[in-house]
């Protein structure tokens, strides 16, 4: 099954959904052992070590160094892994409200990690893409 690829379709029926809860980024050395506790949202290994995108709450309980508290944003729009731009479009109208974003393609949505003190901002931010690019919400 493929996502949608057609830019503007992408952008009006995103569907943002605020997560609850608060994740931070967490490295390890490579070839360590995911700490007891902790269920992380994404693992991704690098060469110089493995990042965690956990809850905060159980990256603190393990006793792990963690930066950038973070809430998660799912965009509910089934985009392909090919789609030109979307990504792009959002992280360009968050960067122009001075706030850092740090996305997250999965197979079936994406998914924003925004600093926890700005999420509404975010939120604001995307319910104003959608409804410019003719989202069925914004006539609500």
């Amino acid at each position: 099954m493929t996502g949608g690829t057609d830019l503007k379709a992408l952008l009006a029926s995103m569907s943002p959904e605020l997560l609850a809860g608060v994740f931070v980024f967490v490295t390890l050395p490579p070839g360590s052992p995911l700490p007891s506790g902790v269920d992380p949202v994404m693992i991704f290994r690098e060469r110089e070590g493995v990042t965690l995108i956990a809850p905060r709450d159980e990256a603190e309980a393990a006793g792990l160094p963690h930066t950038f508290p973070s809430r998660m944003i799912t965009l509910d729009v089934h985009s392909s892994l090919e789609a030109v731009g979307f990504l792009a479009a959002i992280a360009t109208r968050l960067a122009a409200a001075g706030m850092g974003v740090n996305p997250v393609a999965g197979y079936f949505h994406d998914h924003l990690f925004v600093p926890a003190d700005r999420a509404e901002d975010a939120m604001e931010i995307l319910a104003a893409i959608a409804a410019e690019n003719g989202s069925p919400e914004a006539s609500r």
